[in-house]
């Protein structure tokens, strides 16, 4: 349920050109072989994340690790941490 709303936000957030269904947990969300967003699309999504999850991303390299992946994003948000 978690993931499924992750996916839906990224695509609604970031008018993604597919659809959540098709994103994986585990894929790669930059770079080359997955969903190749860049730091504009990081800058959305810490901001969605923020609004929709409550999840602040304040620090940089925190965001870095987080932003991964859905999976990440999720276990993330579940510990609040």
């Amino acid at each position: 349920e978690l993931r499924r709303k992750i996916k839906e936000v990224m695509v609604d957030e970031l008018m993604l050109d597919f659809d959540a269904a098709e994103i994986a947990d585990e894929t790669a969300l930059f770079g080359a072989g997955g969903l190749g967003l860049d730091s504009v699309d990081a800058l959305q999504l810490v901001v969605a994340i923020e609004k929709h999850f409550g999840l602040k991303l304040a620090d940089a390299e925190k965001a870095k690790g987080v932003l991964q992946s859905v999976e990440t994003i999720a276990m993330a948000i579940e510990t609040k941490g």
